[in-house]
């Protein structure tokens, strides 16, 4: 987590007049780690959407943007406490909030799901697909990779950046087109922070992906029925044993 960039923010004061003007502040805290020398706090002024002074815990004190901004700043830098104020403010607000996210979420994982699947290619260059989902993970960084027959692939590799699913957790697809080879061995291996080593997910080429959820569902129903079969001999075995038999002259 150390390499991610982070950042929140916090709206303090806003204030929209009838003829049109709006100003307002925003503070903020960037950082990628805990350390307070991985941490700036940032306090923008906005007139109309648009910066036009800045502090900045990095400089210590205020920079002006605009004509206007720049004599906000001067004025600023040289009001006694000012400055101090803000400064602070890295240690009190930032550095309290940053480590409680810390705590909290940002050292958190998830660990992926794989699903493989064979597909049509779209171009005529392999007769072949495979393609290599991964999903609900976190954090985001996490490296997929194939091997064939135990060797790493590194050409006709396609995938997609870390798709984020709005819910903190994100998925990615690897996409492999090959030509098959009678015996080989294909697998999607998969390197993500939660796991303690690559998670290998091999492909089975016996049966079409369909065709193996069909006996999947088939076998669920067999073994269902056989549950129920063997429910209802208990209970009519139970049944019959609880029978008072009245003699007849």
């Amino acid at each position: 987590m150390a390499s991610s960039f982070l950042s929140f923010s916090l709206l303090f004061l806003a204030v929209y007049t009838a003829d049109g003007f709006f100003h307002y502040m925003v503070a903020r805290c960037d950082f990628n780690s805990t350390e307070l020398n991985d941490i700036e706090y940032i306090r923008s002024y906005y007139f109309n959407h648009d910066e036009i002074t800045r502090f900045s815990s990095s400089l210590g004190k205020y920079v002006g943007y605009t004509e206007f901004g720049v004599k906000q700043a001067d004025y600023f830098n040289n009001l006694p406490g000012e400055l101090s104020t803000w400064r602070a403010e890295k240690t009190r607000y930032c550095k309290h909030n940053i480590d409680i996210d810390y705590q909290s979420a940002l050292t958190k994982s998830a660990q992926p799901y794989v699903r493989l699947r064979s597909l049509t290619p779209p171009s005529g260059k392999h007769p072949a697909m495979l393609v290599c989902s991964v999903f609900d993970f976190y954090p985001k960084r996490i490296r997929v990779s194939w091997t064939r027959d135990g060797q790493e692939v590194s050409s006709d590799v396609t995938s997609t950046d870390e798709l984020a699913d709005a819910d903190w957790y994100y998925q990615v697809h690897s996409h492999l087109e090959y030509t098959p080879r009678s015996g080989e061995k294909i697998s999607c291996v998969v390197e993500h922070a939660s796991l303690n080593k690559p998670l290998v997910t091999d492909w089975d080429p016996s049966l079409p992906e369909s065709e193996r959820n069909k006996i999947a569902i088939g076998a669920s129903g067999l073994i269902l029925g056989l549950i129920l079969s063997l429910a209802g001999f208990i209970y009519y075995r139970r049944k019959a044993r609880g029978r008072i038999l009245v003699p007849t002259n």
